[in-house]
């Protein structure tokens, strides 16, 4: 069943009338998830306010919980997990700290390295969050079946290797 047509329809078709053979193709796949994106990035802030923590803090604790336990990463690792800079990590982990979310300490064995750690409430923060905002994001793709959603999955990995190998490494 094909999906009706929408504004990015309109925007490749006056393109067409107004240049005709002009290679349109990229507006509807690359409108759309820019579309998507803020639709999405839009939403999750949201969700993330009902939730009562920042997506900063989200994904840092994410990223602790992920590490399996004892949950604790050094904050380099955590950076770059996190894709952000050793100066943002900094940052977001001073505000957690405060907030009691994580702990850092001296790493077992190295006296001169520090291990961040998930406190209690952390864990069960990130445990409640991750649960609340999956289920949220689950009713947002129940437009799709199963083997829609596994080969939208499959192409956006594919769009996403071949962008990150284009992107210059700083």
């Amino acid at each position: 069943m094909a999906a009706p047509q929408d504004d990015v329809d309109d925007i490749q078709k006056a393109w067409i009338r107004e240049r005709p053979g002009t290679p349109v193709d990229s507006i509807g796949v690359i409108t759309r998830i820019w579309r998507i994106s803020k639709l999405l990035e839009d939403d999750r802030r949201r969700t993330m306010t009902r939730l009562g923590v920042d997506a900063a803090a989200r994904h840092l604790l994410a990223t602790l919980r992920r590490a399996g336990p004892p949950y604790a990463l050094p904050p380099g690792e955590i950076a770059r997990r996190c894709a952000v800079s050793p100066g943002a990590i900094s940052q977001q982990l001073s505000r957690a700290e405060e907030q009691g979310l994580v702990r850092r300490h001296k790493a077992e064995g190295d006296g001169r390295s520090v291990v961040v750690e998930l406190t209690p409430s952390g864990h069960d923060l990130i445990e409640h969050t991750v649960d609340e905002l999956l289920s949220h994001e689950e009713t947002l793709l129940s437009s799709l079946t199963p083997n829609q959603r596994t080969q939208l999955s499959d192409l956006l990995r594919v769009l996403l290797a071949d962008l990150n190998a284009r992107t210059p490494q700083s």
